[in-house]
């Protein structure tokens, strides 16, 4: 028997004063097996980060072609891939080919950085790509806010993101490795 994925709900508020943004968001997250909390965590920070009425998740690790979030115009057209991870030149060619603005958030540490090494004078030649690292202390803090109904508060000042609820509240400083957060 196959193990279903952990269903998270969350009411997210979001004050992004970088952006103007100022609206509450109530999302549904599936959390694969095989996925972590603490990915699934830089999935909301993701999501608050560039948060918008359109942006949704996708089946995001059930399916190869999609990204873990993306915004669609009203023409089903995408405006926005966002992806997790250190993914492949080559795929990131592809994500650029069918949207505008393709954003990749990496997470792992040492590993990401290994990987921003390796590919950057690449990326660097890429439009419309921007590179974000959070960095494994802000992932692991993060992750103390997990429970399956979750009510969090999000502020954004300056690229710097608060995010907690009643009772804890944690401070990530996104790096921001190429472009910029939108």
């Amino acid at each position: 028997m196959a193990i279903k994925a952990t269903i998270y709900k969350i009411k997210l508020e979001i004050n992004d004063c970088d952006r103007d943004y100022f609206q509450n968001h109530e999302l549904t997250i599936s959390c694969h097996p095989s996925e972590t909390e603490q990915r699934m965590m830089v999935r909301v920070v993701a999501f608050a980060l560039y948060a918008s009425e359109n942006l949704s998740f996708t089946k995001g690790l059930c399916a190869d072609d999609e990204p873990e979030l993306w915004e669609k115009n009203l023409c089903s057209e995408i405006e926005l891939w966002i992806s997790l991870g250190q993914v492949e030149e080559k795929q990131i060619r592809k994500s650029l080919g069918r949207s505008k603005q393709v954003v990749i958030f990496t997470y792992a540490g040492n590993k990401s950085n290994i990987w921003w090494g390796k590919n950057k004078s690449q990326f660097e030649k890429m439009k419309n790509l921007t590179i974000i690292n959070i960095k494994p202390e802000h992932i692991d803090a993060v992750q103390e806010l997990v429970s399956r109904n979750m009510h969090l508060q999000c502020t954004i000042q300056d690229g710097t993101l608060w995010l907690g609820h009643s009772k804890q509240t944690v401070h990530i400083e996104p790096e921001v490795w190429l472009g910029r957060i939108v």
